[in-house]
């Protein structure tokens, strides 16, 4: 699996296409929440396998921070180490950017994944999206 920093209009498709179908189609999420107005001011990525789109994610800094978002990955490539494949490349471009502290809100069936990662969780349970969430973070 090879994970790409968005460079261009397709791949900015692709990352768009992976988030509509897990977070707007499975997830009943609206297509105007998912898709938002921080979408010009992030970094995204998409984890290809075998030239097929099938992960995706967002970065970008708020105030002293890195905030990881839209961490996602098709229901087929789940426990595949998809996931952690884009974690650990989001994680090398924070610190090749001096971003030595994380967050992410995480919903709270993937805390687990998170916590091996080496996220804590730092807030209460909080509603996002009509799922529930709570913030971690992450020093790297």
């Amino acid at each position: 699996m090879n994970l790409k920093l968005v460079k261009n209009n397709q791949e900015l498709e692709n990352a768009y296409r992976i988030r509509k179908v897990v977070f707007v189609e499975e997830q009943q999420v609206p297509v105007e929440e998912e898709i938002d107005h921080l979408e010009a001011e992030s970094k995204h990525f998409v984890l290809y396998d075998h030239n097929e789109p099938v992960g995706a994610g967002r970065f970008r800094v708020v105030d002293d921070y890195g905030k990881v978002e839209r961490i996602c990955v098709l229901k087929e490539k789940r426990g595949t180490g998809a996931g952690r494949v884009i974690m650990e490349g989001i994680e090398a471009f924070a610190k090749s950017k001096g971003i030595s502290k994380l967050k992410l809100n995480a919903q709270t069936h993937a805390i687990p994944f998170y916590e091996n990662l080496g996220y804590e969780v730092i807030s209460e349970e909080f509603m996002d999206a009509g799922i529930p969430h709570r913030t971690m973070a992450k020093h790297i």
